[in-house]
């Protein structure tokens, strides 16, 4: 049963093909070395740069198996290697605690990945940990679905030097018999900055599956019964823990559209400073200082922090680029941990239990107020994005054309305006893109992208869909078009045109 469940649910990845087509997205320093099991028990990498084996009935196509020597990647049934920060993003001179599990017990290290352009490699070597001693944690406590790994023993604390650029890192964890897993972190600072990314780790909590073992492992969206059977929302956890692994590999589900953006941002060199959702949440930055936020992924989950805070800052001028879909659909609480350390566990009690309903759109809130446009539903196939008014500045210099139909650019999920809905308040605002596509019951449906200028003069840009991110530099999905709109538009707020 549990060998039969990793094939099927490893890293998330085919439990929600359909949500994120691009999943993980490539991870450069894995090369192609680092596998997993398909549905069919078939060996896949990671890195998808060989030929697809054909596909399986109702499920994604994967690429073929791949005999490369390398590390092999840690499950969450034998729990090889394990682990996860008990710290929230950190700052230059402050430190990240690690909470490691090894099993069988031995020596393992730490190698610390920037993620950036560098070159085309897509991130950067920063510092290798002295070799550790590994040793078996107890096994995560549940309570009522909410899985949790507060109890762990601290096994590695790596202080941040002054000198390290913020940014996306990632701790490679390998133990000396050849298994990896992966933490990723975020390193902030107050310096300013053009433009803020911010990373959605409250979406991607709310994803996590850990661990993915067929009994234990829940999130918001699934959870297993007592004979091993995925079960759907309705009997998924209400509250998930950060103190835990991210399931599989140890990557977040929809990792990769952030990490697709910071190589392209990177290459071109714009000025970015990083922080975390829940920094927003917790008031650690100060979003009015910067000409622009970047929301460069899949961003489902706010708090009622985020959303006032994201607001003021484009009510003072600060201008808002949000490059995927399905943003700020569930309004969610973050709570302290057991042990009292704020914001440690992610509840959102969706359509279940007592309580205020938790759609934003159902509490008079809907998210078109804010981003132009809103969720109108997922997308089983990509469709092409059909170019709507080209003459403007946004589509300057792309090459394309009124109605020209770039392949692929709807997918995932998409975004639209709807008529009913409030608008936010604007001096102008343009649809820049309509798409036709077919939703998962044959009905036509159609995808936006949309742009609006407050009266702050802040610029809200919306793609509406999955499928931006990667067109920016994620291998076979790179389109030239978007990566010069992008560019327009990030110059255009840089420059406070």
């Amino acid at each position: 049963m549990g060998s039969e469940q990793i094939r099927r649910w490893e890293s998330g990845a085919l439990a929600h093909a359909v949500t994120d087509p691009f999943g993980q997205g490539p991870v450069p320093w894995l090369r192609g070395h680092v596998t997993y099991f398909d549905d069919t028990g078939q060996v896949v990498p990671w890195y998808v740069d060989g030929q697809a084996h054909p596909p399986v009935e109702g499920m994604p196509r994967v690429p073929g198996p791949r005999t490369a020597d390398g590390p092999r990647s840690a499950d969450d049934v034998h729990r090889q290697i394990k682990g996860f920060t008990s710290t929230g993003a950190v700052a230059p001179g402050e430190a990240v605690d690690f909470h490691i599990t090894v099993d069988p017990p031995q020596e393992f290290s730490v190698d610390v990945y920037r993620i950036g352009h560098y070159g085309g490699d897509g991130a950067a070597k920063i510092t290798t940990s002295p070799r550790l001693p590994g040793i078996v944690q107890l096994p995560p406590l549940a309570a009522e679905r909410t899985v949790s790994c507060h109890h762990w023993w601290l096994s590695w604390r790596l202080q941040i030097p002054s000198y390290w650029t913020v940014g996306a890192y990632v701790a490679v964890l390998t133990t000396a018999d050849g298994y990896r897993s992966h933490i990723p972190f975020t390193v902030r600072d107050n310096h300013p900055a053009d433009l803020l990314l911010l990373l959605p780790d409250v979406t991607w909590q709310a994803y996590n599956l850990y661990p993915e073992d067929g009994r234990t492992g829940a999130s918001l969206y699934h959870a297993w019964d007592e004979d091993g059977r995925l079960l759907g929302e309705s009997d998924a956890a209400t509250t998930v823990s950060f103190d835990r692994p991210y399931a599989g590999a140890g990557l977040p589900l929809h990792v990769g559209h952030a990490y697709d953006f910071i190589r392209w941002a990177e290459r071109y060199g714009y000025d970015l400073a990083y922080a975390d959702a829940r920094d927003l949440h917790a008031g650690h930055v100060d979003p009015t200082r910067y000409r622009g936020l970047v929301f460069p992924g899949h961003d489902e989950y706010w708090s009622s922090n985020m959303r006032r805070t994201v607001e003021l800052a484009r009510e003072n001028g600060t201008s808002l680029v949000f490059l995927s879909a399905n943003t700020m659909y569930w309004q969610v609480e973050l709570g302290p941990s057991p042990s009292g350390v704020p914001d440690r566990l992610l509840t959102c009690r969706k359509r279940r239990g007592p309580g205020r309903p938790v759609l934003w759109r159902e509490i008079d809130r809907p998210e078109q107020q804010l981003v132009g446009i809103q969720y109108a539903g997922r997308v089983p196939e990509p469709h092409p994005l059909i170019v709507r008014n080209v003459d403007h500045w946004l589509w300057e210099a792309t090459g394309a054309h009124e109605g020209d139909e770039l392949e692929g650019l709807v997918a995932g999920e998409a975004d639209r305006y709807f008529p009913r809905t409030q608008l936010p308040e604007h001096e102008d605002r343009i649809l820049l893109a309509h798409s036709p596509y077919t939703d998962t019951e044959g009905t036509l449906r159609h995808q936006e992208t949309s742009l609006y200028r407050a009266p702050s003069g802040a610029l809200v840009f919306a793609s509406g869909t999955f499928a931006w991110s990667p067109a920016l530099d994620r291998p076979g999905h790179v389109d030239t078009r978007v990566q010069r709109a992008t560019a327009n538009l990030l110059d255009r707020i840089c420059k406070r045109d």
